[in-house]
Formats: structure tokens, C-alpha cells, sequence
């Protein structure tokens, strides 16, 4: 479990881990028309790793294997219908726990979607509850990501998302994922509870310098790391290569005593 997570979240640096996993939700998304092209494009340009599905996975086996500082994290569930709003999404697991292990990945990751019927709720505490079980059999991290799923980015849902991030840590998550919530909400979190956070970038919105400053103000806060993606392969090529230089760079500027 130590060696996963130190290679999943290096203490030399905060992470930056570049999620390619959304076909799983979003079918064929734009920039990743190609689910394998993200690789090659980005392995070199300073990330630490990536958030992958398992078809990824498999495909990039010998990509990896000549690459072996670059971490995986392996996606496990996926969550239909997106756009629901009033609890009529379904959550399912795609793939097991030992199936992760068996393909060598550093981590898991899974979506704690919150805006469902307390029924739907309590079975999906239950199923993060045996992934984390099988999880710590295993000696392998869970990346847990409380989510209002398709809500509007208002003050009402962040609140909500850095409640249930709570509840994440009591359900025993090794590592929570979270999106930027402000820099005093996010510096609450890592001081109270206190488990790795790392903080999602979301769809591309605004100008690379909003992505970067947002970044900034992560790791002010203590955040361990970033999971940013379609802030940086929706851009313009030469954007996305000078948004990630630049977030490198702060990530590069902090350390961790764990």
C-alpha cells in the first residue's frame, strides 16, 4: 500500500495526474476521439501519471512498461445517465478490485456520486465499502471522488460535494478527489480529515491562466495534487503544452513530509 500510494502521490512534488477515462460516461468526447493518442502526446510533458479505463490499460502495456515512472490509475465504475439531476443515475462497478491488481496499475479510482435517493445512497456506501475492503486485501489505494453529478457549480452544490467528501473519509478512502472547492474550503479539508486530496480540474473553461491560477491556489491549500484533463487536451495544442509547463512548474515548487 505504501509503495502505491508513494508512487501514485510523490512527496518530491504534487502530482499531476491527466485523466483520459471519459469515455466511460461520455462515449466519444471531443480530443479523445482516439482513446489511445493521449500517451504519446503527453507522457513526456511532465505529468505523473494517468487516470485510465481498463480497454486503456490493456492497449498501452508496452507503452508503460518502457515508462515506468509514469503511475495508473484504473477507473472501476461508471455512472449513467450524467445529466440526471434527481436521482435517476445508476451507478455500477466494471471491473474488480484483484482485476486492477492482476494488470499492475498503482491505484483505483471511483466516482461517489451524491445526488441520489437515500436508497440508491445506502448502496452506494455499500459497494465503496467492499471495494475499500478489497482494497486494503489487496494493498492497493482508492481514489474516491464526491460529486454532485451534472449539478450547476453553484455555492449550494460546492458546499454539498465537500460534505460528502466527509463521508468519503469515514467510508475509508486512501485518497479523496474533489473538485477545487476555493482555497479555504480546500485547505479546511486537508487540515480536518486529514487523507491525500487531490483536486479535479473539470471541462476546459475560461483561459489557461484561470486553469493555472486554480492550481496555484490547490496547492497553497495543501493539496497533494491535480487530475487535470480537458483543461489541457480540448485546448489548442500549443495552449494545453504551455498550461501544463506552467502547472508543472508549480507543482515542482512544493514538497511533502509524509
Amino acid at each position: 500500500m505504501e509503495y502505491r500510494m508513494r508512487r501514485t502521490l510523490p512527496s518530491n512534488r504534487a502530482a499531476i495526474i491527466l485523466p483520459v477515462d471519459h469515455g466511460l460516461i461520455f462515449d466519444r468526447i471531443e480530443g479523445l476521439e482516439t482513446p489511445s493518442a493521449p500517451f504519446p502526446a503527453w507522457a513526456d510533458s511532465d505529468v505523473t501519471g494517468f487516470m485510465m479505463t481498463p480497454g486503456q490499460v490493456k492497449q498501452t502495456e508496452k507503452f508503460f512498461a518502457a515508462r515506468p515512472h509514469l503511475t495508473r490509475v484504473l477507473t472501476i465504475d461508471t455512472y449513467y445517465d450524467f445529466a440526471v439531476l434527481d436521482g435517476g443515475g445508476v451507478h455500477e462497478l466494471i471491473t474488480t478490485v484483484e482485476e486492477a491488481v492482476r494488470m499492475g496499475v498503482d491505484a483505483v479510482k471511483m466516482l461517489f456520486p451524491w445526488n441520489m435517493s437515500r436508497a440508491q445512497q445506502a448502496a452506494l456506501c455499500h459497494r465503496v465499502g467492499t471495494v475499500i475492503a478489497a482494497c486494503e486485501a489487496w494493498d492497493i489505494p482508492l481514489v474516491l471522488e464526491p460529486v454532485l453529478i451534472g449539478a450547476p457549480r453553484s455555492e449550494e452544490t460546492i458546499a454539498e460535494e465537500e460534505r460528502v467528501a466527509r463521508i468519503a473519509y469515514d467510508l475509508g478512502a486512501h485518497i479523496i478527489k474533489i473538485a477545487f472547492p476555493g482555497e479555504e474550503r480546500t485547505a479546511r479539508l486537508v487540515e480536518e480529515l486529514k487523507v491525500p486530496l487531490v483536486i479535479a480540474g473539470g471541462p476546459k473553461t475560461g483561459e489557461v491562466s484561470d486553469t493555472v491560477d486554480a492550481v496555484a491556489g490547490t496547492l497553497r491549500a495543501g493539496a497533494r495534487g491535480v487530475i487535470v484533463g480537458r483543461g489541457i487536451w480540448q485546448r489548442d495544442p500549443a495552449d494545453g503544452a504551455r498550461a501544463l509547463k506552467e502547472i508543472a512548474a508549480l507543482t515542482r515548487a512544493v514538497s511533502f513530509a509524509d
